[in-house]
């Protein structure tokens, strides 16, 4: 057989299945440029000089690698439709006289062209726009942009070698589906469907049982430093789970609509749960694939939104002035050495709207109503058992609050955090006991530590006298508390941003040594913040993330919007031939198109609405991340969910009814593709 004959053939192939063919190449190319483009941001030097960019490279290349094992899983589920409308072809060819061998032969140039196609298309569309997504990742981070064009060359062979070995995977499945088939089979493979399977109750329980464990850890998780641990656990058991309702639940389902006679003998619905019963398995596979990609876009879609709409929350809790400087010991600092320390953090700067506020800050653990501190060697709690622990006198609380509250000998006022059990004695550890006179708001600090993810509980005493044996057993002893009386100086300045960074970046490097020659030798802590330096990595970081969310989630949409495609149009071509005899029977079009809008209806409304459910639960979850982040704006991200789920379910239901229509003019023409 002639060589050129097999290019030939193969091109024919690749036109005479456009309809399936078309859309798998575009993706593949899609695949190609979405890897390019991250893994070059990942690697370009102008994003590197960006402030904080260096957690957004570590974000970018890991998102690289997501993007390539997404590519390679999501191009094998794709290409398994594909070759199941081709091998009725190969079948053909194999009965005509063409060998095996020689099928190979064609379908190596197949995979040649469409890798070619692949690799040149999504390389240059890459290139192209390379630059477009250099300067919106610089936009979002607030770096200084730059349209000099510079190309990260070696991304071009690590991409080639990458999807080259990805089509080359393909390419041996395919030969060996071929090898492995008689051709009898292959060529009447396109109407071999599944045995209608039995609804297995079991699987559906235990889908149900490991979905709702999934539910319990999303919404029980309430410590942000667990809920990175808890959210991949939580993940993998919602996946599980809904792999297996939908396999097993699709099942029971359509059974359940067979036994409901009024509902199940009625022309569409009798076709369509038929239908369905058929082929359930590979239906409830794939529906379980559109609610998780659905779920992932909008957990990214609406984590990312809320991150970058409310960076300036953020930025308000952490730094709510232009500078801060604090200092704690084991004493409290005198006038002269505060005074030292202001002189330094004001130097060259115009000062407005300072304040200064003394506190004794400790780390403890509440439990019932007695209150213990860590020493820094105690490591038998787990973080999450940790509170930071605030105190301060009346004078300060009445400021900060506004209010004229009184104090007698033995009391105090209380706050927390977050939501807790109101207490009438508090037992402190080195102190005594107090009567907790009130249950009061909690009152900001100028302190770094107030953002900390550790629960927090305020104590408002008569004095920081009262609490002098918790300070005289923290600086001596084997006791040695994490206990500090507190200093911090907070002020505004009238320069502008980059003065302030600059003027906070050449003090920084020389903050330790004006503190150790303020304070001395011995135990302390400190903390040197700008507004303006700190906003910058914000930025850099959260737009990183954003960014980085924006293109998975973009992603996941194709990904979606093929699996729907190809499941509509390979079940038409399969479903042709049935409706074919159904028309005969006296079936009209309008029938054929009620039919159809009751399995959209019946099933195609399941993922969505699952996704929905999943969203609802994660949203626990993902609200401890945002924490953990610093965004604590529980109403922005409730709106961010539901914008998210109404935009994707608008945009889901535009492809389904296109995907649909595909679907309702291959079976109403009788002989389509054919």
């Amino acid at each position: 057989m002639r060589s050129g004959l097999y290019p030939k053939l193969a091109l024919g192939g690749i036109r005479k299945n456009r309809q399936l063919y078309y859309p798998y190449i575009l993706t593949c190319v899609g695949m190609v440029f979405m890897f390019f483009i991250i893994a070059s941001l990942a690697a370009s030097p102008i994003v590197a000089e960006i402030n904080g960019a260096r957690t957004t490279q570590i974000l970018l290349d890991l998102g690289k690698n997501i993007v390539a094992v997404f590519a390679v899983v999501f191009l094998f589920y794709t290409n398994s439709f594909l070759m199941r409308r081709r091998q009725k072809e190969f079948g053909l060819y194999n009965i005509l006289g063409m060998s095996k061998k020689n099928i190979a032969r064609i379908l190596i140039w197949e995979t040649f062209f469409t890798a070619v196609i692949a690799l040149v298309g999504g390389i240059l569309s890459g290139v192209v726009l390379y630059k477009l997504a250099e300067l919106a990742l610089v936009r979002i981070m607030k770096g200084e942009v730059e349209y000099t064009i510079q190309i990260v060359w070696n991304v071009i062979p690590k991409t080639i070698l990458i999807f080259g070995g990805v089509f080359l995977l393909l390419f041996v499945c395919g030969l060996l589906r071929v090898r492995l088939t008689n051709p009898i089979e292959l060529l009447h493979s396109e109407n071999v469907g599944e045995k209608p399977p039995k609804a297995n109750w079991i699987l559906g329980l235990a889908g149900a049982v490991i979905l709702g464990i999934g539910y319990y850890l999303a919404v029980t998780i309430d410590d942000p430093i667990a809920v990175l641990f808890g959210f991949f656990m939580a993940v993998l058991l919602v996946i599980v789970g809904t792999y297996l309702i939908f396999i097993a639940g699709s099942v029971a389902l359509c059974r359940l609509l067979q036994k409901n006679k009024t509902y199940y003998y009625k022309p569409n619905h009798f076709i369509s749960v038929s239908s369905m019963v058929y082929r359930m398995k590979r239906n409830g596979a794939g529906l379980a694939s559109i609610c998780i990609l659905a779920t992932s876009v909008l957990v990214i879609m609406s984590a990312g939104i809320s991150l970058i709409v409310g960076i300036q929350d953020v930025f308000h809790m952490r730094y709510p002035t232009d500078f801060r400087v604090e200092v704690g010991c084991h004493y409290s600092l005198s006038e002269e050495q505060r005074q030292s320390l202001m002189d330094f953090a004001t130097e060259d700067l115009t000062v407005k709207n300072e304040s200064a506020e003394e506190y004794i800050y400790a780390l403890g653990i509440l439990e019932d109503d007695s209150l213990r501190f860590l020493g820094f060697d105690e490591e038998d709690n787990p973080m999450s058992a940790f509170w930071n622990v605030y105190i301060i006198d009346l004078e300060t609380y009445n400021r900060l609050s506004g209010d004229s509250a009184t104090l007698s000998d033995g009391e105090i006022l209380l706050a927390f955090s977050k939501d807790a059990d109101e207490l009438t004695n508090l037992d402190v550890e080195t102190t005594g006991s107090f009567t907790v006179k009130e249950m009061v708001e909690f009152q900001t600090l100028n302190s770094g530590s107030m953002a900390s993810v550790y629960q927090s509980v305020q104590i408002v005493a008569q004095s920081l006298d009262v609490f002098a044996p918790l300070m005289e057993t923290a600086g001596s002893g084997e006791a040695y508390l994490t206990a500090y009386d507190m200093w911090s100086y907070a002020f505004d300045a009238e320069e502008s941003a980059e003065y302030q960074i600059e003027n906070y970046e050449e003090k920084y490097d020389r903050f330790m040594d004006e503190v150790y020659t303020v304070v001395g030798d011995g135990g302390w802590t400190s903390d040197y913040d700008s507004l303006a330096s700190s906003s910058r990595d914000y930025y850099a970081l959260f737009g990183g993330i954003f960014f980085l969310g924006l293109f998975l989630s973009i992603l996941f949409v194709l990904a979606t919007v093929l699996i729907i495609y190809y499941k509509q149009i390979s079940e038409g071509y399969e479903d042709a031939s049935r409706f074919e005899i159904m028309q005969k029977v006296g079936m009209t079009k309008k029938d054929i198109r009620r039919s159809i809008n009751s399995q959209m209806l019946t099933v195609f409304l399941l993922p969505v609405g699952m996704a929905g459910l999943h969203m609802v639960f994660a949203f626990f979850i993902v609200r401890q991340f945002l924490l953990l982040c610093g965004l604590d704006n529980t109403p922005l991200f409730v709106a961010s969910n539901c914008g998210c789920f109404v935009v994707f379910a608008v945009i889901y239901a535009v492809v389904y009814r296109i995907t649909s229509n595909a679907y309702y003019r291959l079976v109403s023409a009788g002989t389509a593709g054919r």
